[in-house]
């Protein structure tokens, strides 16, 4: 293999590039996405064919030694990202064979076995750059809880935004959009803080120590949770004989999503409280 794919890991991020592109473009062939869950899909095909290709321009050109600066542990970085899009496109492969793939759906069967192939990839490649024992925020326990949090607001979101295109117009209770509110910010939040993390010259904007402000938004994450899930399950579940799809089978698929996603991110932000109160 010659030119910037050379070695394992620049076969592996060029098999990735391949096949995460080959099921964006047979999902486009297949038509024009308006679910929530294939915006999110095609999102992460997207995603998973910019970060091999960045990683491996800049390495080929020597460019990320220029951001020794900025970035001052690039294995790390380049470890993190290959977990985060493994991961991702874990989600999308599943998601797309739960919600398009039928037997009879031979493009959508295609779309998802490449996918599929993808995700291994993607995954054979975390586990070899983790082995190689990388150090820095990513590689650490709180750098690998923010990162979840942050990919699981994801998908609470992308739930939260199906429910309300698929449910009637009528139901929209004021309850819902709060905790919706409380998702997007909580998500912001964390992706400015593993950007602060990250980019440490940007720690020097803050009048005051990233672990104080960590520590703080913790407990506001956590207070704000528990309201959150409160209010969706209070208003989701708050009538059994409504049914705001027009598929039965599916009633409330979108609303358990939100709700057990809520309660699984509320406990990491628990233990992340507990470990910033430590770092204090």
């Amino acid at each position: 293999m010659c030119g910037p794919f050379k070695g394992i890991q620049g076969i592996l991020r060029l098999l990735e590039i391949i096949f995460s592109a080959l099921a964006l473009f047979i999902v486009i062939f297949r038509g024009r996405m308006v679910s929530p869950w294939g915006v999110w899909c095609e999102f992460v095909w997207v995603f998973c064919v910019i970060v091999p290709l960045v990683l491996t321009v800049m390495e080929d050109r020597m460019w990320h030694l220029l951001l020794a600066a900025f970035l001052p542990n690039w294995a790390d970085l380049t470890c993190g990202l290959t977990s985060l899009c493994a991961v991702m496109i874990a989600s999308a492969t599943v998601i797309f064979a739960a919600v398009f793939t039928c037997l009879s759906c031979i493009v959508s069967i295609l779309c998802f076995i490449i996918s599929l192939v993808a995700t291994v990839i993607f995954l054979i490649d975390a586990v070899l750059q983790i082995k190689g024992f990388p150090s820095g925020y990513f590689s650490s326990l709180r750098g690998g809880l923010r990162t979840t949090e942050a990919f699981i607001a994801c998908i609470i979101l992308t739930a939260a935004t199906d429910h309300f295109v698929t449910a009637e117009l009528s139901y929209r209770p004021f309850g819902m959009i709060c905790s919706m509110i409380v998702f997007a910010v909580c998500l912001l939040v964390t992706v400015v803080i593993i950007l602060l993390h990250l980019l440490k010259l940007l720690q020097c904007l803050i009048p005051f120590r990233l672990n104080m402000m960590e520590f703080v938004f913790n407990i506001l994450a956590v207070l704000l949770y528990v309201l959150a899930v409160i209010l969706w399950a209070t208003f989701g579940y708050r009538r059994y004989r409504y049914n705001p799809y027009i598929c039965k089978k599916c009633s409330f698929a979108d609303v358990n999503t939100v709700t057990i996603g809520a309660i699984i991110n509320l406990v990491f932000y628990i233990v992340d409280l507990v470990l910033s109160y430590k770092s204090r």
